[in-house]
């Protein structure tokens, strides 16, 4: 979700009343989610580099993701929408962690879709924690590494119980990863656009859709081989 600050740069406001029209783009793209039958999405919406901000502009953050969380939990367990929380959250500040934990129990229940938001979060950061684990698993004797595949990997990742994306929206224009689910989005398509995320709305969030149903996804295989198949 990239483009806040950008966003209101080029409007002369604060760079904090761009990540609160984001906020407004959020709900925007989570109702859009949910009316085209997408069952699944997840948001960047900290990184564990983020904390390199100046620390007004991270406190703000944390402000707006508290009011975010509060005013949103009504509107989840009404449209029974699942909260999912991907990264380090227990380094976030305890009042965010308590008002999270609260959230995924209050929506633990809702099956058919589910947000998960990615805070402090980092596709190596989560590398190095699911190699720690696996590691103190086969000192244990639990884990064979000979035997380590994919599969068996997933289950130490922050997204164990998520299937990997189908889809990586990126905004602003800007045309990389940034360390978003680099190893779930081996095989994800990758649609990018110049729209800044404050001003994303339900008709990019379709043409974003329709682009990714045009696209053939082979998986390494031939397109004979598909149409063989």
């Amino acid at each position: 979700m990239d483009g806040n600050g950008r966003w209101a740069k080029e409007r002369g406001l604060p760079r904090i009343e761009g990540h609160r029209r984001g906020a407004e783009a959020v709900k925007r793209t989570l109702k859009a989610a949910q009316a085209t039958g997408v069952e699944i999405i997840t948001l960047f919406a900290f990184s564990v580099e983020n904390w390199n901000r100046p620390k007004a502009e991270v406190d703000a953050l944390m402000g707006l993701l508290d009011r975010f969380l509060a005013d949103q939990l009504p509107e989840l367990i009404k449209r029974k929408i699942r909260l999912r929380t991907v990264g380090r959250y227990k380094e976030l500040p305890e009042h965010i962690q308590n008002r999270l934990r609260q959230s995924e129990a209050a929506t633990a229940q809702f099956t058919e879709h589910t947000l998960a938001l990615a805070l402090n979060y980092g596709a190596r950061t989560e590398v190095i924690d699911a190699i720690k684990a696996i590691a103190q698993a086969t000192q244990a004797g639990t884990v064979d590494p000979d035997t380590l595949d994919y599969d068996s990997l997933r289950p130490y990742l922050y997204t164990n119980d998520l299937p990997d994306p189908d889809l990586v929206i990126r905004t602003s224009g800007e045309a990389r990863l940034s360390n978003f689910l680099l190893l779930q989005a081996a095989y994800a398509e990758i649609y990018f656009t110049s729209v800044l995320w404050p001003d994303f709305d339900e008709s990019h969030f379709k043409a974003a859709l329709a682009d990714y149903a045009s696209r053939e996804r082979r998986y390494g295989k031939t397109a004979d081989q598909l149409q063989d198949s």
